[in-house]
């Protein structure tokens, strides 16, 4: 029979008492009241069955067990055995404990600790020394009260983030969410969550309910949601509907209320409380709905929405804050990391949930922390940096966890200007199995969310591996044997992808996407003047059509984009297409460049038909006095249109904007030159580019 832990509580102490004891001083002993120490004490001899030992109880003396010493000791040993699988090391016994004080609030005794892990009282008290400090990173404190046992101290908040903290760090939120979603259909994922014993904390009901609750709201924020984020947000709420439950809501803070701004991640939050009111048949009172609110704008997504980004706080101190943290990060680099498009947009997106966490002291978990700070020590010593601008910007210390999260923002943009400087080319590999159309099928299309169009995939039956297949094929990634007598790589891997499977792959593909291509199939060579072709094409408009304009001095930048658009385009609707996409672009991260004296106004746009590179001074040629403008003295435009050919134009402005800071001459020239100056100058450049161009190709 299964002993229920309480009992178990009782019976060590009955075996190691050699008299009777009275059941007021048992109840205080397990740290329970006397009521529910008799309710427990009702079941005792049942638990007592196969073993030669006789449970007693005798008013006004007390109780206890009668049976020989080898029978107790046998009883004994079995309660300590059945516990023991559960906290294997010393470590796993300071998580359990962690759990066991964030179960319930309220005085225990050091021996209910002590029994609760078979331990001795002295180990138990250490135990919890050690866990202090884990605790005090969310205001929480352990207190000793001589006589009465031991608390936990801190508010209803700071328990709850406590809580939320333990079980990112604690548990896999993917294996979390499978558990709760299909206990039925994934028997091994919910004793995953058995085993973690975070029902104890957590109401398997409750949890369940408030997931059928989020799924059924339709919102695209709620939809993109990582895995993470979405169980987040879950076990914040299943949290605060059992504390609503037992009347323990969290204090009004007028700080907090003077904080919110009612947008439309508060009208999600509030959609999603009138539901769980629905549901539950509670009422949720408004500072829930403001910490929904807060979680909300705290979490990360997997997809950004370009025109969804709502800079926090002042559009322009958030760009400000975005380039000093480049600068900060690279000082030499800074302009051209300035130019990468994708990386502002993901650094703006990631930046807007990341400075509500750290305002409200809203903690976050990131499982990759370390291996970061080992595989990537240099970029993180440089993001510490990054970090110490954030967090002297908002008044509050930056933990590692975020700064982790930055370098991953911040590699992939060096990782990206590697790349420019480097020609990389495509990757092909070969997927295979059995038939060519199952499990190859679902392992190409995992990959493909993860290379897109950096690699070339294609399925294969393990028959149709031919010599003509492995000749076009960089390297085969395979679920089964392969007999290939040709030198190619062949990375055998699980058919569901584990990561370090994912490792392998992302390094054979970084060292094929920077080796030469392999032997060309028929037909390459039209392919490759065909690209050559399209190459020359679009210089050739380039040039054939750059611009050169002249304006007031006194012009404002609002004004300026409008001229711009005027300029470069006849028809009032691509006009305003030019105007916004303009706008929208300085945004994100502005282009003012006051050091080097210009500004870099670019973007994709259906605004225009052909790459579009314009040139913008004062009438007098003296610096533009508008102080948005920085006393620069010239503002480059360049426009890329939303077509097949994105590619290769977007290639051709990112030399342009290279030359603006590597050729001083040629910025000089378009700060001073004529027209037909500027033009010549820049076809001596981009014929160097294009013989450049040929040779990699």
């Amino acid at each position: 029979m299964k002993i229920l832990s309480r009992a178990k509580q009782i019976l060590k102490i009955l075996l190691t008492e050699e008299e009777a004891i009275p059941v007021k001083s048992l109840a205080e002993k397990i740290g329970v009241s006397k009521r529910t120490t008799q309710r427990e004490l009702e079941y005792i001899s049942s638990y007592l069955k196969g073993y030669d030992i006789k449970y007693f109880s005798k008013t006004g003396t007390g109780i206890w067990l009668e049976g020989t010493q080898d029978e107790k000791d046998r009883l004994l040993s079995f309660l300590c055995q059945e516990e023991s699988p559960d906290v294997p090391n010393k470590e796993e016994r300071r998580k359990r404990l962690i759990l066991e004080i964030l179960k319930e609030k309220g005085l225990k005794k050091l021996f209910y600790y002590s029994s609760q892990f078979g331990v001795s009282e002295a180990t138990a008290s250490t135990d919890l020394e050690a866990i202090r400090e884990w605790l005090s990173g969310f205001g929480l404190d352990i207190i000793r009260k001589p006589g009465s046992g031991i608390y936990v101290e801190g508010t209803e908040e700071n328990y709850r983030k406590a809580i939320g903290a333990f079980i990112n760090e604690n548990l896999d939120t993917s294996l979390l969410r499978e558990s709760y979603e299909n206990t039925d259909e994934m028997p091994g994922n919910y004793e995953y969550t058995r085993k973690s014993g975070i029902h104890g904390i957590l109401d398997e009901s409750i949890v369940k309910k408030v997931m059928e609750c989020i799924n059924n709201i339709d919102d695209s924020r709620v939809a993109s949601l990582t895995e993470n984020s979405y169980m987040g947000l879950v076990i914040h709420i299943a949290i605060a509907i059992n504390r609503i439950m037992k009347n323990e809501v969290i204090e009004e803070s007028g700080k907090i209320e003077e904080d919110i701004v009612k947008d439309v991640d508060y009208s999600l939050a509030v959609k999603i409380a009138s539901k769980l009111e629905e549901d539950f048949q509670i009422e949720i009172p408004e500072i829930e709905i403001t910490y929904i609110w807060l979680h909300i704008k705290g979490s990360k997504h997997e997809k950004i929405q370009y025109g969804n980004i709502q800079p926090l706080a002042g559009g322009r101190q958030l760009r400000q804050l975005v380039n000093e943290m480049i600068d900060a990060f690279d000082q030499e680099n800074a302009y051209l990391v300035k130019q990468d498009d994708e990386f502002l947009q993901g650094l703006l997106a990631h930046l807007q949930p990341t400075i509500i966490r750290l305002v409200h002291g809203m903690k976050i978990h990131n499982p990759m922390l370390e291996e970061i700070k080992r595989s990537y020590a240099e970029l993180y010593r440089k993001c510490e940096s990054v970090a110490k601008v954030l967090g002297e910007s908002l008044c509050k210390e930056v933990p590692p966890e975020e700064t982790g999260f930055l370098t991953v923002h911040f590699g992939a943009a060096m990782v990206r200007l590697e790349g420019r400087k480097e020609k990389l080319r495509q990757v092909h590999a070969g997927v295979v199995c059995s038939s060519g159309i199952g499990i190859s099928r679902l392992m190409s299309s995992k990959l493909k969310k993860v290379f897109r169009n950096k690699m070339v995939l294609s399925t294969y039956g393990k028959n149709d591996v031919t010599p003509y297949i492995i000749g076009k094929t960089d390297f085969f990634i395979s679920s089964i044997p392969l007999e290939i007598e040709e030198d190619v790589p062949v990375l055998y891997v699980n058919p569901l992808l584990n990561e370090k499977d994912m490792e392998e792959i992302r390094r054979l593909f970084y060292k094929y996407e920077r080796l030469p291509q392999k032997h060309e199939e028929t037909g390459s060579f039209q392919e490759q003047l065909d690209q050559i072709n399209k190459m020359a094409a679009q210089i050739k408009l380039l040039l054939k059509y750059m611009g050169f304009f002249k304006v007031n001095g006194t012009i404002t930048f609002d004004k300026l984009l409008v001229m711009t658009g005027e300029e470069i385009s006849p028809y009032s609707d691509r006009r305003e297409m030019i105007r916004e996409a303009l706008q929208r672009r300085e945004e994100i991260s502005s282009q003012i460049f006051a050091e080097f004296g210009f500004a870099l106004l670019h973007a994709r746009t259906k605004g225009v038909v052909r790459p579009e590179f314009t040139i913008c001074t004062t009438h007098d040629r003296k610096p533009f006095q508008d102080a948005y403008f920085k006393n620069i003295q010239v503002v480059i435009i360049m426009l890329v249109p939303e077509d097949e050919n994105t590619q290769i134009n977007n290639e051709i402005m990112g030399y342009i904007s290279s030359l603006l800071i590597e050729e001083a001459d040629f910025l000089e020239v378009l700060k001073y030159g004529r027209k037909e100056e500027i033009r010549d100058m820049l076809s001596v450049f981009l014929k160097k580019f294009f013989n450049q161009y040929i040779s990699k190709i």
